[in-house]
């Protein structure tokens, strides 16, 4: 399989710890509801046809592209989280009022039994991968695309809660009250990742990043018994398959929001390449717990983007400052500290992007 010539490689550079002559920028959900353009294929289309539908896919995931030309230095192929316990037998329904609702939730052990007990990821995915192989043409080389998973603890709180929650109660029970079983459920879930990354990158993602969003959920005891185990398998078992393939690992992004107190412990213990930050840490903390060991991505507060163009600029600068080394960007990828919200004027995002440009680059 062959692709056009990549002509913007620094979220690559900047992924691998390198001096960069300004940080790369992209923003988690840059293909998402702020877009006008994404409202209008969304009017014709429900989500899930257009994450299933590579055509569609491939189109919503360029929108940004196009619009942020030069300005942006990544696309994400447009998906979600949740195929993943669509591909292990769940019924997954995005409910436009109240977000994504699994009918039959795994209440207790018992429902595991009603889980595939084998996966063909090609087969049941295999749509994203022809999402991915096409973007990756219609891209042509302008920039590298990201593929992703959600991570196995927070895919297994949406399984056994049957949607989002504030308090994540049934999911947080079973760790708890049925601990080996928990363990038995999250490996099945990693196997499906570890497979289901290793075909991304194969079809032509050029980096992969894994979506904990709900780790911030656990204890500091519970995250390195449940979730820590996990992203190691993880890594581990996508180096292994490409090595098996003989396929070179591209950069590993690994996203745990609100696990700032393991940020130590994630650069030594885990084997990721990146660590993202949620937007309630000073970078300068987290450069001194990483040290040079992984690059760092994020971390403004999605909310500046409603703070107005002043407001943008300085958090920027501010940012791009407690980031450099020395005047300089290094090993840095600047980001959102979480997904971008709909309300957002796309213009504000544009502005965002520039000031990254301007205050990033490297002296």
């Amino acid at each position: 399989m062959s692709f056009p010539p990549l002509t913007n490689d620094l979220i690559l550079r900047a992924a691998r710890g390198e001096q960069t002559e300004r940080a790369p920028v992209w923003v988690m959900r840059q293909a998402g509801r702020y877009l006008p353009e994404f409202r209008e294929v969304r009017q014709k289309h429900d989500f899930f046809e257009v994450c299933r539908t590579p055509e569609l896919a491939c189109e919503v995931t360029l929108q940004p592209i196009r619009r942020y030309a030069g300005l942006v230095d990544a696309a994400i192929i447009f998906s979600d989280i949740l195929v993943v316990p669509q591909a292990l037998g769940m019924t997954v329904i995005m409910d436009p009022g109240h977000g994504p609702v699994l009918p039959e939730p795994l209440e207790d052990p018992s429902h595991m039994s009603r889980l595939s007990p084998k996966v063909d990821v090609k087969k049941e995915l295999g749509y994203v991968m022809e999402a991915i192989t096409l973007t990756r043409q219609k891209l042509n080389g302008q920039v590298p695309l990201i593929g992703f998973s959600g991570a196995p603890w927070t895919l297994m709180a949406y399984m056994i809660e049957g949607g989002g929650s504030k308090s994540w109660i049934k999911a947080k029970t079973w760790l708890f009250r049925y601990p080996k079983e928990s363990h038995e459920l999250l490996k099945k879930i990693t196997d499906v990742c570890i497979e289901y990354l290793i075909e991304q990158i194969l079809a032509g993602a050029q980096l992969v990043q894994l979506f904990d969003t709900w780790a911030a959920e656990l204890t500091p005891n519970h995250f390195a018994e449940f979730a820590l185990p996990t992203y190691i398998a993880i890594q581990k078992g996508i180096r292994a398959g490409l090595q098996k393939a003989n396929v070179p690992c591209p950069p590993l992004l690994l996203y745990a929001k609100g696990a700032n107190h393991a940020i130590e412990a994630l650069s030594k213990l885990s084997g990721w390449d990146v660590l993202g930050l949620d937007w309630v840490i000073d970078p300068i903390v987290a450069r001194s717990l990483v040290a040079d060991r992984t690059a760092l991505q994020g971390n403004a507060d999605p909310s500046i983007l409603y703070g107005g163009k002043e407001a943008i600029e300085l958090e920027v600068k501010r940012l791009a400052a407690a980031f450099a080394i020395e005047g300089k960007s290094k090993g840095h990828i600047f980001n959102l500290g979480h997904g971008i919200t709909p309300a957002v004027d796309p213009e504000d995002l544009r502005w965002f992007f520039e000031c990254v440009h301007k205050y990033t680059k490297s002296a």
